[in-house]
């Protein structure tokens, strides 16, 4: 057992996430009990508005939860001070980066900040886990870039290859395929499941994309109006899982493809 708790990365006890002001608190989902192991990639689905980004704010301590808790490689959430959690997570989200005039490198170098000085003066180890970052992610020519001039799938793959130069054993992503066409929503989604089997980190990323996230994620979240579920894909279809997730005037899962179908 001691050997399996090693390779959780991410475990929640009776998760209850939503907001809370002075006079009232809105429950968003409750009873979450997730674990997310070394080496997999995870994907959270769910409808428009369920929760799913109130979730990942919760998990990387950018919201607080409600009740219950979260735990970082054996250790809870609330006891992470600020750098101790840059250096055991790192984030990548939707917003459009302020720093577009920067090189491609010097935006992954961002990544090394947790373990810079002061200064922020780059070490040679630091330098060549940079460039390993962007081997990694195929942008070795872009190098030299500025941020502006890339297009949106090369910005993502910039934005992934920085998380990979923090170092951390938990990669999340909101989002990660937003504004992109079908071709570089799979090449991401792909991309991360090569980078999860070749480093062993753990990559959690909320989508949209169902139909890819069947296909290629090891573990996947649900989202619904009753539950929060997480299981392997095949396992959520026996169920019956993603039957629930919209409602069944418009469209249909079909369990032989694995996919969602308009009714006729």
């Amino acid at each position: 057992m001691d050997n399996y708790n090693q390779h959780i990365v991410l475990k929640t006890n009776n998760l209850s996430i939503g907001y809370k002001t002075k006079k009232e608190e809105t429950v968003v989902a409750s009873n979450v009990n997730i674990e997310l192991h070394k080496g997999e990639l995870i994907g959270l689905v769910g409808a428009n508005g369920i929760g799913k980004s109130t979730l990942l704010r919760t998990l990387t301590n950018v919201q607080n939860a409600l009740s219950g808790q979260i735990f970082i490689n054996n250790k809870t959430l609330k006891d992470f001070n600020p750098e101790g959690l840059a250096k055991a997570l790192s984030l990548v989200l939707t917003e459009q980066i302020a720093s577009k005039n920067l090189s491609v490198f010097e935006l992954v170098a961002l990544g090394r900040q947790p373990y810079t000085n002061w200064v922020g003066n780059l070490s040679d180890e630091d330098i060549s886990i940079i460039n390993k970052a962007l081997k990694q992610t195929n942008i070795e020519s872009l190098k030299q870039k500025k941020c502006f001039e890339l297009s949106d799938g090369q910005l993502q793959k910039v934005m992934i290859a920085r998380a990979l130069a923090q170092d951390t054993d938990l990669i999340i992503l909101d989002e990660p395929t937003t504004h992109l066409d079908m071709y570089h929503k799979a090449y991401i989604l792909k991309l991360l499941q090569k980078l999860a089997k070749e480093t062993n980190k753990t990559i959690l990323f909320s989508s949209h994309e169902i139909d890819l996230a069947i296909q290629l994620c090891d573990k996947m979240i649900v989202m619904t109006n009753t539950n929060v579920v997480s299981d392997i894909p095949c396992d959520l279809i026996n169920k019956g899982t993603f039957d629930a997730l919209f409602p069944k005037d418009l469209i249909a899962f079909d369990k032989t493809t694995g996919s969602f179908r308009v009714r006729k």
